[in-house]
Parts: structure tokens; sequence; C-alpha cells
């Protein structure tokens, strides 16, 4: 059984300090039990965060709102497409939601509130100048616990950064925001969208053998899920690299292993 001491050991082990800027993608069922449920799993994450002066991200994401005739975010409420944890971490007293339509994020931390400001200039579902521009500048990690690389939406933050073609719609979408004394705000965005391929997501562990050879991912446990924390920074690296040598060409039609001699 998952305990927070045994927690804290496997973040150590990991090699994250409570003093870092960590966005965490997670699947409880592959955790394992856990001392108090996944309740008393985020607050000690929030714990460990805040005291080291860190900030703990969780991917509040509503894109699935994006087809029904509903807000695409509600801040009267607590969906949340990615998981049971990221709606529990949602409805915490101490979460800071960013004002993103599609892809928000809850914030813990002492300047949690700073880090999603520019979050309301996005144009985009994971734009750069957003938050996770702010997670690429502050060296963060990402923590993903029992999931793949094809969650670790941060990728698709690092590849408008580099501009790689293909990858958002050419016309906005309209979408709403709605904040908690009922107010509705419009805001218009380009959708993620690649043509040709269903969803490059599903081929981001293609990079996994690029990351790995340029030590970007650090391997552990946390409970009973097999967890990478990866190291933003270098991974920007290794896929400028791998950009730059590939010419831009498409390299996420397939789920096939990038070529060694784009980043050997």
């Amino acid at each position: 059984m998952l305990t927070k001491e045994k927690l804290y050991s496997s973040l150590e082990k990991l090699g994250i300090l409570p003093s870092d800027t960590v966005i965490m993608h997670t699947s409880l069922k592959k955790i394992g039990k856990i001392e108090g449920g996944a309740e008393a799993l985020l607050d000690w994450l929030v714990e460990y965060f805040t005291r080291g002066g860190g900030l703990f991200c969780v991917p509040t994401h509503t894109w699935h709102l994006l087809l029904q005739n509903t807000p695409t975010l509600d801040l009267t409420k607590n969906e949340s497409v990615c998981g049971v944890f990221t709606q529990i971490a949602a409805a915490h007293k101490n979460a800071v939601r960013s004002l993103h339509p599609t892809h928000s994020m809850v914030v813990f931390g002492r300047d949690a509130c700073q880090f999603i400001e520019r979050e309301k200039n996005s144009v985009t579902m994971v734009s750069p100048s957003g938050c996770y521009g702010a997670f690429y500048e502050a060296c963060g990690k990402i923590l993903l616990v029992g999931v793949g690389q094809d969650k670790n939406t941060y990728l698709h933050s690092v590849e408008e950064r580099l501009g790689v073609p293909n990858r958002n719609d050419t016309k906005l979408t309209k979408t709403t925001i709605k904040h908690p004394d009922g107010r509705i705000e419009e805001r218009e965005i380009y959708q993620l969208l690649a043509e040709g391929i269903e969803d490059v997501s599903y081929n981001y562990p293609n990079y996994e053998p690029a990351f790995r050879y340029h030590g970007c991912i650090k391997d552990g446990f946390i409970g009973e899920a097999k967890t990478e924390a990866c190291d933003a920074a270098r991974i920007y690296e290794v896929m400028k690299m791998i950009f730059e040598r590939s010419s831009g060409r498409e390299l996420l039609a397939k789920s096939l292993p990038i070529d060694e001699k784009y980043y050997k």
C-alpha cells in the first residue's frame, strides 16, 4: 500500500525535488491501494511541493465538451476528461485553475496565480505563450505515473514552439468559459489537428528511444505504477535536434521509433 512516506521516498529516487515545477499525468488504477485514498495522495503531493517552493500541476482538460452545447470550461464544476484524480484536484480548496477553454490545468503552490496568468492569452490548445510555455521556462519535470508518452501533453507544446508543420487547425474554433459568478467569456482558439493522422499523441512514444538515449527519462515506481520522470528542457533539446536533422519531415504518421540517425 502506498503511504506518504513511501511516496516521498519514490519522488526522491526519481530526482523530483520539492522546489521543482511538476506536471503529473496519472492512472490511479495502476498505483494500486493508497492509504487514505486518492484525496490523501493529492494532499501529500500538494504538501511536498508547496513546502519547498515548487509548483504541482494537474491537467484538467475539457476538450471533450467542444461538440456539446455547453461551456467548454465551466468553473462552477470540476469536470475533466483526464481521469478521477484530476477531478479531485480541480475540486481541492487550494487549487488554482488556469483559464484555458479546453486545456486547463490546476496548479498548487505559492506562485500558482502568477504561473497561470498568461494562459488567458493562449490562442492554441497548448500554446508556448501559456502555461506550457511557463512550464518549459521553469525547466519543469513531467511525471508519467502508470501512463506513457502518449499522455504527455507537453510534447504538443514543444512541437508548436519548434514550428512543426501540420499540428494546428487553420480555422479558429469558438469556445466559452463560464466563470464562478456565472459570467460567460467567449474565446477563439486553434484546435490541434494533423491532416492525415488520427491523433499524433498516439505516436509520441516514437520519441521515447531518443529521450532515453539522451537521458531525458528516469524510471521508478509510485505505488505499483511504473513511473517516468521526464526533464522538460532536455526533451525540448532532443526534439529540436530531431526536427532540424530531419528537415522538419513528418515523423508521427505511423507508430514507429524515430530513426536513430536523427538523434545519435
